[in-house]
């Protein structure tokens, strides 16, 4: 049964409450199909903190995602920031049916927590990544002052079909309280 699933940004440790997250989780949970009526996700929204929530080490929310939260082959995941790095690796070796990429970045960005996390101490396998979900679409913002617009670039520029949506002036997503374009987005590849 399909579910909707968040990865959040690490630094968060109420993600059940945080910026744009409950909204989004909540409308595709209630979402229906426009020709049947029949909902997108059958299997509800999960949005739940993550374990060691300020570093996100790959190991732990890796093992989080497939043993905790269980994500399948018939699910859409979206991945925030350090969200986004944990589901690429994550369908590396995993299939799900889509993704979502907000603020997506394949390098530790010269931060040592981040080179600390695990994610980036190895080549990406971008074949992978592309060929485990049916879709995926990143969203970007020139503005965002923790990730560098070039580096969103790149990510999208690795991934087969991506559909990269660039939207200015939303800096790195942690602002909004809603997320239209992405409900929106979601919505539209679940219908067609």
């Amino acid at each position: 049964m399909s579910r909707i699933i968040l990865i959040p940004g690490n630094g968060n440790d109420n993600v059940e409450t945080s910026m744009w997250y409950p909204s989004v989780v909540n409308t595709l949970a209630d979402a229906k199909d426009r020709r049947t009526g029949q909902l997108l996700f059958p299997g509800g929204g999960v949005l739940r903190t993550f374990p060691d929530p300020y570093d996100a080490h790959e190991e732990i929310w890796i093992k989080f995602m497939e043993d905790d939260m269980e994500i399948g082959e018939e699910d859409v995941v979206i991945g925030h920031s350090s969200g986004a790095a944990a589901i690429m690796r994550y369908i590396e070796t995993r299939k799900v049916r889509g993704v979502v990429l907000v603020s997506a970045y394949s390098t530790d960005l010269g931060d040592a927590s981040e080179r600390e996390s695990g994610y980036f101490n190895r080549p990406w396998n971008w074949d992978a990544i592309s060929a485990n979900a049916s879709w995926i679409t990143q969203f970007s913002s020139p503005s965002d002052k923790l990730v560098p617009i070039d580096e969103q670039r790149f990510v999208a520029s690795k991934i087969a079909g991506v559909n990269h949506i660039e939207l200015p002036g939303r800096g790195h997503f942690i602002r909004d309280r809603e997320f239209p374009e992405l409900v929106a987005n979601v919505i539209h590849k679940m219908c067609s």
